[in-house]
């Protein structure tokens, strides 16, 4: 397989463009706010299992206590996040990116 050269003035037109500025919102609209509530959960864990550590020690029933419970959820949220990235990525990112990229092919295709 061999690389083509491309004109660059093809990929500043798609950047530039108004689809390529909505991917780029629906992506940060998601991303960005799911940043700040994750690494606002792992700091509020994080700095419990520092300063508050009678309630982190807390047993629940039998050895589990509230420290072990909340870095379990810590899994449990990273999961539910990739799970949720993805359905959004597939209902609002992947079908205005397949539009883009069959439009970059087209214009490079030569």
């Amino acid at each position: 397989m061999t690389t083509r050269q491309h004109d660059a003035s093809v990929y500043e037109e798609i950047q530039t463009s108004e689809r390529f500025r909505e991917l780029r919102s629906r992506f940060r609209r998601w991303v960005f706010p799911m940043t700040v509530a994750f690494l606002a959960w792992y700091v509020l864990y994080v700095i419990m299992s520092g300063f508050a550590r009678g309630f982190m020690g807390t047993k629940l029933f039998g050895n589990i206590n509230v420290a072990l419970v909340f870095g379990i959820l810590q899994f449990v949220s990273t999961f539910l996040i990739a799970w949720g990235y993805s359905r959004h990525a597939a209902r609002k990112l992947d079908p205005l990116a397949d539009e883009l990229r069959h439009e970059v092919e087209e214009k490079t295709a030569a």
